[in-house]
């Protein structure tokens, strides 16, 4: 997701940095935006000359102190607990004192990543909804220490790039995978016990409920890795058995059937 991230913040007139380990990772991630910048031209929505400006915009890094002279710092890694404990402890000592620290988590605990730095009023959640470019929200999610200054600018932030943010309170899930992963752990369960095949559980949901994807499918796209993590801590945090992760979902991951990035998922790709 990082790289939709800064495709919005780019486009919306902020100069970014994209930060990553991989060297490839990042060229993949810089197509990605040209990519779909291009699409969006093509489209009518963004013209060629916004298109060429925005990319001109986006930088790269492989090294993490190229947040020194960030304002606002996303992190967008994988949905690791200790990987964004880290990640934030480094962040801390290496971003200037007045920055804001933000994180997409979608379940982590906001109070808990702050309590890795000495600036927990700074650290806010800024879960965005993939895929970035065309998605609307934006869970806003403060900590128990993070101000009342850094939750407004953050919110001005996110309307700034064109988006609705939606503040929700730190609890593990937040509001949108608290409602979206038990129904796609359900489906997942209905699949398990032959309650109907794949496609008959998504076109369910699509053609009865209006939904424009199947829970299976969206889980796919979401990459069921990041379904089972997020599971859980919503099961380790909240303590109840209705979250915990269907026995076909981790078949699946332990098989490596991760969804659309692996080519096999729920379906094949």
């Amino acid at each position: 997701m990082g790289n939709g991230i800064a495709h919005v913040f780019a486009l919306a007139g902020f100069p970014v940095t994209m930060i990553d380990i991989s060297r490839d990772a990042l060229a993949r991630g810089r197509d990605t935006i040209a990519k779909n910048l291009g699409r969006q031209v093509e489209k009518g929505k963004v013209s060629a000359d916004d298109r060429d400006k925005a990319l001109a915009r986006v930088s790269t890094a492989e090294a993490m102190d190229a947040v020194k002279d960030a304002t606002v710092v996303i992190e967008a890694v994988t949905e690791q607990r200790d990987l964004k404990f880290k990640i934030f402890s480094d962040l801390d000592r290496l971003s200037s004192p007045g920055a804001i620290l933000a994180t997409n988590t979608s379940s982590i605990s906001i109070t808990e990543i702050a309590a890795r730095t000495k600036r927990p009023e700074l650290v806010i959640g800024m879960h965005f909804m993939n895929p970035v470019p065309l998605m609307q929200l934006v869970e806003v999610i403060r900590g128990l220490a993070t101000s009342d200054e850094t939750t407004r600018r953050t919110v001005e932030l996110s309307k700034a790039v064109g988006k609705t943010p939606v503040e929700a309170n730190d609890y593990p899930g937040f509001i949108a995978n608290r409602i979206l992963m038990p129904m796609i752990n359900e489906a997942v369960y209905c699949l398990m016990e032959g309650v109907g095949s794949a496609e008959s559980i998504d076109t369910v949901m699509k053609l009865g409920m209006n939904h424009p994807m199947g829970p299976l499918a969206l889980a796919d796209f979401i990459g069921l890795d990041t379904c089972v993590a997020i599971l859980e801590v919503m099961h380790e945090g909240l303590g109840d058995p209705k979250y915990r992760p269907c026995p076909l979902l981790r078949k699946y991951v332990a098989a490596g059937w991760l969804g659309k990035k692996s080519g096999r998922g729920f379906y094949a790709y």
